[in-house]
């Protein structure tokens, strides 16, 4: 308790710096593989994804982002043995987010799109067995986590696979491709509004105190699918070309009527990441200013602030502008090639498999889902079409990732003790 009084301003400034360089990660990695796929099928630019990432990102953050957060990562540790030890936690929870944070600036520099939730995950179990011991360890939620690495590539897989397959008999293996494409065109883009606001309905507007029914949840989802729609029509329709044209003339306009769809995906995946996963990243932010201003009471939950939102807004836009096209071209060139229909695809798959997860309680993890989507989409193909080298760098980086942040937590946690506790 001495050491929170004695050190307070302290341990808010170093959680300031930390988070800053957390969200930067994040943005490096969480928020490329979101516009990896858009600029891979060279839907959108690098400088327009920055854009997009900057202006919906925000908006999640601010309109959905949610203002309580549990300090107590997903229930990874249990929280009694550190109620009577806040400056652990607070500790802690530094040692997690510079951590983290390393991780993810490695993995981004590399191209390896990483889970941020298990690095996280992962340095704070690093921080409770240095810490407190294995026994504080939740021991059945790195299980969950495990299985996930196999659930979720597969499940949004799936998902792109079907969905590719529906644009192949639907679109492309038809005589009239360019016209079938205009006609179903905006069918698809009412699923990206529809999935997207079910994602953001279903994990709650806790800013702005909405609480929907299942029922109304649909209801809303439905309107705000059928205005994406219309938005849809409004842009496919000005898309033309000559009569008389070869099929693969048809082909290359069916790719030009799914390039502006695109932007309405990596639209709808910028917000979605802003409102589940920024607050998440910046977590242990909220933990340490928490305790350090109740004077070392430690809270189940604590507020996020605006000034805490902003600065996980921030930091994104800067890790996704600076470190952020190494992910953004593993995920959209190096796995299989991509084109607007197949990233649009992708996409799609990878929002519809968060939202049934969501619902039932599948063990997921979005960054697994969307290479899995991505997966899926070259699949529909051919195996052929995918390069297993990539995979298996992005399969090892996953398994690694929870080792790699426990180990990296557990020096930081001894250093920093070794600097405030002596």
């Amino acid at each position: 308790m001495e050491l929170i009084v004695s050190y307070g301003p302290w341990f808010i400034g170093l959680a300031i710096v930390f988070g800053l360089y957390m969200c930067w990660g994040i943005g490096a990695n969480d928020v490329a593989n979101a516009m990896g796929t858009s600029v891979g099928s060279r839907a959108i630019t690098v400088k327009q994804a920055i854009i997009i990432a900057a202006i919906f990102e925000f908006a999640g953050v601010m309109l959905a982002g949610g203002h309580v957060t549990s300090t107590i990562r997903k229930g990874i540790i249990a929280p009694g043995p550190l109620e009577a030890q806040p400056e652990v936690l607070v500790l802690g929870m530094l040692a997690s987010l510079l951590a983290a944070a390393v991780w993810l600036m490695v993995a981004s520099a590399k191209g390896w799109p990483v889970s941020t939730t298990h690095s996280i995950i992962g340095a704070i179990v690093g921080f409770g067995l240095v810490s407190v011991g294995a026994d504080v360890v939740e021991w059945g939620q790195i299980g969950t986590i495990a299985a996930s690495w196999i659930v979720s590539p597969l499940a949004g897989g799936f998902a792109a696979f079907l969905l590719m397959i529906s644009v192949q008999e639907l679109i492309l293996d038809t005589d009239a491709p360019f016209a079938r494409a205009k006609r179903y065109g905006p069918a698809y883009v009412f699923l990206v509004g529809f999935i997207i606001a079910l994602v953001t309905l279903f994990k709650g507007l806790k800013q702005l105190d909405i609480d929907l029914s299942v029922l109304q949840s649909f209801a809303a989802a439905i309107g705000f699918g059928l205005l994406t729609g219309l938005a849809g029509w409004f842009f496919i329709r000005k898309r033309t070309m000559e009569t008389n044209l070869s099929l693969e003339e048809q082909y290359a306009g069916v790719e030009r009527v799914f390039a502006p769809m695109q932007v309405f995906t990596a639209c709808a995946m910028a917000f979605a990441h802003g409102s589940n996963d920024v607050a998440n990243g910046i977590g242990p932010l909220a933990a340490v200013a928490s305790v350090v201003e109740s004077g070392g009471r430690v809270v189940q939950e604590a507020d996020l602030p605006i000034w805490i939102l902003l600065l996980g807004g921030v930091g994104i836009v800067i890790g996704l502008a600076t470190l952020g096209y190494r992910v953004m071209a593993t995920i959209g060139e190096r796995i299989t090639e991509l084109t607007p229909t197949r990233g649009f695809c992708a996409e799609l798959a990878a929002a519809t498999t968060v939202v049934i997860a969501s619902r039932t309680g599948l063990p997921v993890s979005t960054t697994h889902i969307l290479v899995g989507a991505v997966m899926g989409v070259g699949a529909a193909r051919s195996l052929s079409a995918l390069d297993f080298s990539v995979l298996r760098n992005i399969a090892v980086s996953w398994v690694v990732t929870l080792p790699v942040g426990a180990g990296l937590s557990a020096l930081f946690y001894v250093i920093l003790r070794a600097i405030f506790v002596g």
